[in-house]
């Protein structure tokens, strides 16, 4: 198993979740649902990103020098922000709660269709 394969798919499976689930959120519940699938896919897709980022970060620096401070700043301010959006969208939008807390999750569902894959097709 090649791990940089595999992050490269679990992004592809999202991007391919995220479209899935905001034609679907469209069409059940109307605008307001589709694109509040979108709005939580892409939070959920940019912090497993960022997280993706901070790790290979945190990987390089474990070779060498001491582990930066700054690595533990950023990761703390994303949460922030992912929080601070997530707040701002669901308090002063029209955007259904339940169609953007189902799109939080595509991420997570592209991880369970890596481990299935990998347990397929896997060597």
């Amino acid at each position: 198993m090649d791990p940089d394969l595999a992050v490269a798919r679990i992004l592809r499976i999202t991007l391919a979740l995220t479209v899935a689930g905001t034609a679907i959120g469209w069409v059940m519940a109307g605008w307001r649902g589709g694109c509040g699938f979108l709005l939580g896919a892409l939070l959920s897709y940019l912090n497993f990103s960022w997280l993706k980022r901070t790790v290979s970060a945190l990987g390089e620096t474990a070779k060498g020098p001491p582990a930066k401070s700054w690595v533990a700043v950023l990761s703390g301010l994303r949460y922030l922000l992912l929080g601070l959006g997530a707040y701002v969208i669901v308090r002063f939008s029209e955007i259904r709660l339940m169609a953007f807390l189902a799109g939080l999750f595509a991420p997570a569902a592209a991880v369970i269709l890596e481990i299935l894959f990998e347990l397929i097709y896997g060597t």
